[in-house]
């Protein structure tokens, strides 16, 4: 907290003199020093201050309460000015012309020039912060008995009157669009962790080229691209995943560790990673908002605030309206990502191009990050159910936001299961240290619960090269299947593959077209709409079409070309 007399010593000759104007002390024939004491002195007298006190306004008087209920008598410049308007700051010739002390423009500007109030720059949250404060010593002699905060609350602005907050709450069957949260991100980031390990994935940015994100995605529970992208973003925030050289693998650092733990712990570390990660920008990702590309922020701060909100605000086991939190963030602790109070420095645009500046920008920018934050990482991690405008915290979620300690449920782990047709099915209950073994030796079928995996040449001939013998395959393969012998195919395909031996041959599916004649097949590869489609030709009036998607759009085409075509 400052004192008054450290406050007085950093004024200027303008300043000194329009306080002692002010407060009735004469300083002509004192020395800077002396004058500055004697200053200290007149505004620490009961009487005089009692006097000046009387002639507050209400407003003024209420903006100085508001200041003592601060920490430390103080509040940043910006949030200061945007209750009480600006403080323009002038030299001692303008001060003259404009007698801020007698005629001032604002409450905020009124109580600086009288001395009430001073400027300090303090560091807040790593910036540098200009405070408007006020001194300890001065503020114990403001008779503040003599007006009641309760009296004066109508009178001001929103932020300043005492507030007791209460989230509206719905009952289950008042809901709509009802999306449990789940621990799926455990499974998706062991399915994108066994994926990198076998083929690897280029990244640009935050996030994987277009091309790898394709290949990803039908393999994940929930194939969205932008949870993919925060997946990658925490998974090397939590030491999961190493970039280097623009290209994704998994981390040897904490791996096995990771795999190996129970699912709660999972979830657990990957939230951590959430709320600790500076790789992982959310404003970025939030709908609508377009940073300039040398914008730069703290995304923790952000963070913080929304779980201080949801601790302090949220009925534990309720649904509450999600419109009603932000809205009490914003009545609260509105600069919460921005420490200095500024809303004008920040080049973030609108769809429409436009510049979102000001404090009047707060929902479109600050709320819109609030509720981006609930709806995807914080549902994505398993922490929050939601609805149509409205959540619910689930066990693990009060448990990250410090409500209770962490639950930790047992789990029930199933085998690996083997078909018939020498698939290998896996569900969500097989352990996930199993499954990023399983995807490492064999062709991936189709992800899912179970995933399906293929046990095949192509997967072994992977697995050799990342170091997993034919041997190794089959002790995992023994130790799941709870069995000393396998089937006959899968020990031949092993043996083979352990004596280096290839495949001559392969079997496929394929499409064929057919037409009645040469000529009728020579004018199907001229013209450019059915030429795209069709592959190797298999003597004069046949051909291979190259795909299943091909063969459908061929059939459309052939129909638009006006041929009759046959199944």
């Amino acid at each position: 907290m400052h004192q008054l007399l450290d406050l007085l010593k950093a004024l200027d000759d303008g300043m000194l003199h329009t306080y002692a104007e002010v407060w009735g002390v004469p300083l002509q024939k004192l020395a800077p020093q002396d004058a500055v004491r004697a200053l200290a002195d007149a505004m620490l007298d009961p009487e005089r201050v009692e006097a000046l006190w009387d002639k507050l306004s209400d407003e003024e008087r209420g903006a100085l309460q508001m200041l003592i209920a601060s920490r430390n008598y103080a509040m940043p410049k910006a949030q200061f000015e945007r209750l009480f308007k600006e403080i323009r700051k002038m030299g001692r010739k303008r001060i003259e012309e404009e007698q801020p002390h007698r005629r001032p423009k604002s409450v905020a500007e009124g109580l600086f020039y009288r001395g009430f109030i001073g400027e300090r720059f303090e560091q807040k949250d790593g910036s540098i912060v200009p405070m408007i404060v006020l001194a300890q010593d001065f503020a114990a002699m403001l008779p503040v008995h003599k007006t009641s905060y309760a009296h004066l609350k109508d009178e001001l602005p929103p932020a300043l009157a005492p507030q007791t907050i209460h989230l509206m709450t719905f009952e289950e069957d008042e809901l709509e669009n009802v999306q449990a949260a789940d621990t799926a991100i455990v499974d998706d980031m062991t399915t994108l962790l066994a994926y990198l390990r076998v083929w690897g994935a280029e990244v640009e940015g935050d996030s994987f080229l277009p091309a790898y994100s394709e290949r990803i995605l039908p393999h994940l529970l929930k194939p969205s691209a932008e949870r993919l992208t925060f997946m990658l973003c925490i998974g090397v925030t939590a030491h999961l995943i190493s970039v280097q050289d623009g290209r994704a693998l998994p981390s040897r650092d904490r791996l096995n560790t990771w795999l190996t733990a129970p699912r709660w712990q999972q979830v657990k570390s990957l939230a951590e990673a959430w709320r600790d990660s500076t790789i992982y920008q959310d404003i970025w990702h939030v709908a609508g908002l377009f940073p300039d590309p040398q914008f730069v922020y703290d995304p923790l701060l952000a963070r913080k605030a929304l779980l201080a909100a949801l601790a302090r605000f949220a009925p534990p086991r309720s649904w509450w309206s999600i419109e009603e939190l932000i809205d009490a963030v914003h009545a609260t602790m509105p600069d919460f990502q921005r420490p200095a109070g500024d809303y004008d420095s920040w080049y973030i645009r609108n769809a429409d191009n436009e510049y979102l500046r000001g404090f009047e920008s707060w929902h479109a920018v600050d709320g819109a990050l609030l509720e981006f934050m609930l709806l995807a990482p914080m549902h994505w991690l398993g922490m929050l159910d939601l609805a149509e405008d409205a959540a619910r915290l689930t066990a693990y979620g009060r448990a990250f936001v410090g409500l209770e300690p962490f639950p930790q449920p047992k789990e029930a782990h199933e085998a690996i299961t083997l078909r018939s047709d020498g698939s290998l099915y896996a569900s969500r209950k097989v352990a996930r240290a199993d499954r990023y073994q399983l995807a490492r030796f064999t062709t991936w079928l189709t992800g899912g619960d179970p995933y399906i995996y293929q046990l095949d040449a192509a997967g072994l001939a992977r697995a050799a090269e990342q170091g997993i013998t034919a041997h190794h395959v089959e002790t995992f393969l023994k130790r799941q299947l709870g069995a000393d012998v396998l089937p006959a195919p899968i020990v031949g395909l092993l043996k083979a593959a352990s004596s280096g031996e290839t495949t001559d041959m392969l079997l496929e599916q394929a499409w064929v077209l057919r037409t009645a004649s040469k000529e009728a097949m020579d004018l199907l590869y001229q013209q450019p709409s059915t030429r795209q489609h069709l592959g190797e030709r298999l003597g004069e009036s046949a051909c291979l079409v190259l795909s299943q998607e091909a063969a459908q759009a061929l059939h459309a085409a052939l129909l638009q070309l006006g041929y009759r075509v046959g199944e």
